[in-house]
């Protein structure tokens, strides 16, 4: 359950590095949105490469927004080779935020070598707003109905991480 926009690929270049956090820099302070800038010299990474579980441990660098207090954190996370695997839950924001980061991440195409983009939501593919409006209410719709039962569920909880769990069990 869930509208989430996930995103993998590898960057160019460090120009390339440069030039999307610059770009994401510029984006966040236009939308007047809180961001910081991600340097790490070791940090452990969870990662799925062809379904399989892997961990990255080394540096990280980037950037990561806070575009809502109802969207999970945009984090432009890259690792030593410039690499990239990130999602983005957006559900219980504005629809408008889906689509400026999904908007973002497409004016920066240009940038990676190879990018893949899943848009739960279909905004990525169809550029079409009524579509992801549709995909919004069927799982609010879904949500509705298990927290009609407080008993035994309840949320969005939004995490310490920022990450948010749509549904808990009690």
């Amino acid at each position: 359950m869930g509208i989430t926009v996930h995103f993998e690929g590898k960057l160019k270049d460090e120009a390339s590095y440069n030039a999307i956090c610059s770009n994401a820099e510029a984006f966040a302070k236009e939308m007047e949105w809180p961001f910081a800038l991600i340097s790490e010299q070791e940090i452990k990474l969870e990662r799925t490469r062809n379904e399989e579980d892997w961990d990255y441990i080394g540096p990280v660098k980037g950037i990561e927004i806070f575009p809502h207090e109802a969207c999970e954190p945009f984090r432009l996370e890259f690792d030593r080779d410039l690499y990239i695997q990130e999602f983005t839950k957006t559900q219980f924001a504005p629809v408008e935020i889906h689509v400026l980061l999904v908007d973002f991440l497409r004016s920066n195409i240009e940038l990676f070598e190879s990018i893949e983009i899943i848009d739960e939501g279909e905004y990525f593919e169809t550029n079409d707003i009524e579509v992801l409006k549709k995909h919004l209410q069927a799982c609010n719709s879904q949500l509705e109905q298990y927290l009609e039962q407080p008993d035994k569920y309840y949320g969005p909880v939004k995490l310490e991480n920022g990450r948010i769990v749509d549904l808990m069990e009690q």
